[in-house]
């Protein structure tokens, strides 16, 4: 498969990895070191989705950078947005939004018209969402979809996919067959307890392996603008202008242990 494709644009986003503060860089660089901690088999392609339960946590960002820094070193990187309700990778890429995912799902193109290279690193190669569908939960749970990966992972040693809200709607849950495992993106001072709760309830009944949490726009000595826990306490969270199902939102301390 030709992925050589050039990307339109290619000035450097300032979100990127590279322009963010010292601290940030890090917490990508230890997010990246846990993900080949929890996905270590080098002989195949791993498949990783990232989302969130609320919309607005910084999942694109994450997916953005998560996948540039595994590039850095080496290694062939696809970052696939499959929000194709709203899409946002192009945007912050700068480059062309379609084609992309959604029209070669329906047989419009092909991945040689799609797959763009970065323009940033030579291993780092970007699917966009394409033209909006009026379906898309169907189109990633399809087995199109199936294909498509089975495809492309031929030619590359990682595959990031930013992937809807669990919360809004069941994109990433359908998906979920198809992936090695999920990253889930928690902003700080904007999740409430019961929607990661009812987002971590859903990934586990769909038996999706969580891979562990990023925890956006968190303060720290470094000033960082993420950092990657598994298996620690969170801070507290509040709700931060979110509708729920009328659902009283709760103060809290800390998350789980697990």
């Amino acid at each position: 498969m030709d992925t050589r494709n050039k990307a339109v644009n290619t000035a450097q986003p300032t979100m990127l990895h590279q322009k963010l503060s010292f601290g940030a860089t890090e917490a990508y660089k230890l997010l990246r070191t846990n993900v080949l901690f929890a996905l270590p088999d080098e002989h195949k392609c791993r498949i990783v989705g990232v989302t969130s339960s609320l919309r607005g946590e910084g999942k694109s960002t994450t997916s953005i950078n998560l996948s540039y820094t595994l590039a850095e070193t080496g290694k062939r990187v696809l970052l696939i947005d499959a929000d194709m309700r709203l899409p946002s990778v192009a945007q912050k890429m700068q480059i062309n939004g379609t084609p992309g995912l959604s029209n070669m799902l329906v047989g419009m193109t092909d991945a040689q018209l799609s797959i763009r290279a970065s323009g940033i690193l030579d291993s780092w190669f970007i699917l966009p969402a394409g033209d909006v569908p009026p379906n898309p939960s169907e189109l990633l749970g399809s087995k199109r979809m199936e294909k498509l990966l089975e495809a492309v992972s031929k030619d590359f040693d990682f595959i990031v996919v930013d992937l809807p809200p669990v919360n809004i709607v069941t994109d990433a849950l359908v998906i979920s067959p198809y992936i090695d495992g999920m990253i889930v993106v928690v902003k700080e001072g904007h999740t409430d307890r019961s929607s990661l709760n009812n987002c971590t309830r859903q990934l586990k009944l769909s038996r999706v392996k969580i891979l562990g949490f990023v925890l956006s726009m968190a303060k720290d000595v470094y000033g960082s603008y993420g950092r990657y826990k598994k298996n620690r306490y969170y801070k507290y969270y509040k709700s931060h202008g979110y509708k729920e199902s009328g659902e009283k939102k709760k103060k809290w301390k800390f998350l789980r242990k697990d």
